[in-house]
């Protein structure tokens, strides 16, 4: 798939300033054209369903809402989709994990410089990906040493009991029983060679595996 001539972007981001701020850097590119915004993950999903988007540059997180990550695959899921180019804040292994499963065509920081950005927002209208250097050392490193890197599931959990779920509270948000919540936490403790959820929390925060 080539790049189209004229590249139609969609702004995913819960901030004003932020958006105001990418699309003036964006318009100034030639063939590139700011179509939308959205202020929601929802309003995101909803207009990247309609006609006339390439790629749509997409934040993480967005207040109570639904997140970016669940939005990027709501959109990425339908025919003909948009390509969607993640760009946020966060380089933790929970994030970009769940980013990429998702469908994302790529993975951006919001310090990436604006020819950086241009470039990759060209890539990702080529159907190509891309990814922050950060983001895939933190890959790479997981390649290299599998046996001791989280799954995905593995980070999923422990970035909910980082803030502050319980077990119980866990299985029902996953919809896992909470005989497998407990399994996936005693395999983490083992990668992470802590004997409890605090040390846990602290060793995947230090690690970058979280958020904080």
């Amino acid at each position: 798939m080539s790049a189209p001539d004229r590249i139609r972007l969609l702004l995913a981001d819960d901030h004003p300033v932020v958006r105001a701020g990418l699309r003036a850097v964006l318009e100034t590119e030639p063939g590139f054209e700011v179509v939308a915004e959205a202020a929601t993950a929802e309003q995101a999903v909803a207009r990247a369903a309609q006609p006339g988007v390439d790629v749509v540059l997409m934040d993480l997180q967005f207040g109570a809402g639904m997140h970016g990550s669940a939005a990027t695959a709501a959109i990425t899921a339908r025919p003909d989709a948009p390509r969607v180019l993640v760009l946020t804040t966060y380089d933790t292994d929970a994030d970009i994990l769940a980013a990429i499963e998702a469908g994302a065509t790529g993975y951006l920081l919001k310090d990436t410089p604006p020819d950086e950005l241009a470039a990759a927002v060209r890539t990702a209208a080529a159907g190509k990906s891309t990814l922050a250097p950060a983001v895939a050392l933190r890959l790479m490193d997981r390649m290299r040493a599998p046996a001791e890197a989280l799954s995905r599931r593995e980070t999923e959990v422990l970035q909910l009991v980082a803030d502050g779920l319980s077990n119980q509270q866990i299985s029902r948000r996953l919809f896992l029983s909470q005989a497998t919540v407990k399994s996936h936490l005693a395999h983490i403790y083992t990668k992470l060679a802590v004997d409890s959820r605090t040390a846990a929390v602290a060793a995947a925060i230090a690690r970058g595996l979280i958020r904080r």
